[in-house]
């Protein structure tokens, strides 16, 4: 028994693909998932599934003792990650919107609003209030970055980058200095939105996976999901 699998983990907040080597146990397993889905080692309950859509589980990884490869686990089989006590560590909750108390205003309230960014906008002719002969339109520029391609963006944090997939190359709506702005898919939760914008939707993601970076801040090539390892101290 050898090798690596590739898998997709999932969990009640997060979806991320991931690489583990068949002689990880899965004690050391639920120690890895623990940084990735936010769940404890105690409350975890992983179940094997051949698919997403798929709601049968075909095995349950339930002695903490066996390796990986005990129970036959294949690339791009799906990791469903239940936590067993949801109300200890508030999982799912922070994706249900259900019991927040949404602030409503008409439309006419809102128009008659002083300090609104409508308000700014019509008082600056900004955007749709800009006199039309002033309307510019913005050229893409040719970018080596293309859809679909590996990349990892530039940090405040030096020596720190963050990896994931290119999902969007062109202009915007939004942005005042115009230009064109790339789209990347983070590989963990660690964006600002979800491909969408103000209400424009540029590409499609989880919550809190995607931003938007200029090109500058972005290199293409062949950078593989980073996953966090254990010495075996740290087991």
């Amino acid at each position: 028994m050898s090798g690596l699998v590739t898998v997709i983990v999932r969990s009640p907040d997060t979806r991320s693909e991931r690489r583990y080597d068949l002689h990880t146990t899965v004690e050391q397993l639920k120690g890895k998932l623990e940084l990735v889905t936010g769940i404890p080692v105690g409350n975890q309950r992983i179940a094997v599934h051949d698919a997403e859509d798929d709601a049968r589980a075909v095995a349950v990884l339930d002695d903490d003792r066996k390796p990986l490869g005990f129970y036959g686990l294949r690339d791009w089989q799906i990791l469903n990650v239940e936590d067993t006590n949801p109300s200890a560590t508030f999982t799912g909750q922070l994706t249900d919107v259900s019991a927040v108390e949404k602030f409503e205003i008409s439309d006419e309230q809102y128009a008659a609003r002083q300090d609104s960014v409508l308000a700014y906008k019509q008082r600056n002719k900004v955007g749709r209030f800009a006199p039309k002969d002033e309307a510019k339109t913005v050229e893409v520029p040719n970018l080596e970055i293309t859809v679909g391609s590996r990349c990892q963006v530039e940090s405040t944090e030096e020596g720190f980058y963050k990896r994931g997939t290119v999902r969007f190359v062109g202009s915007t709506k939004f942005g005042s200095a115009g230009g064109v702005w790339v789209g990347v898919e983070y590989d963990e939760p660690i964006g600002k939105n979800d491909g969408s914008v103000q209400g424009e939707r540029y590409f499609t993601c989880q919550p809190k996976y995607g931003v938007f970076v200029r090109p500058d801040k972005v290199e293409v090539g062949d950078f593989p999901v980073e996953e966090i390892n254990f010495s075996e101290e740290e087991m």
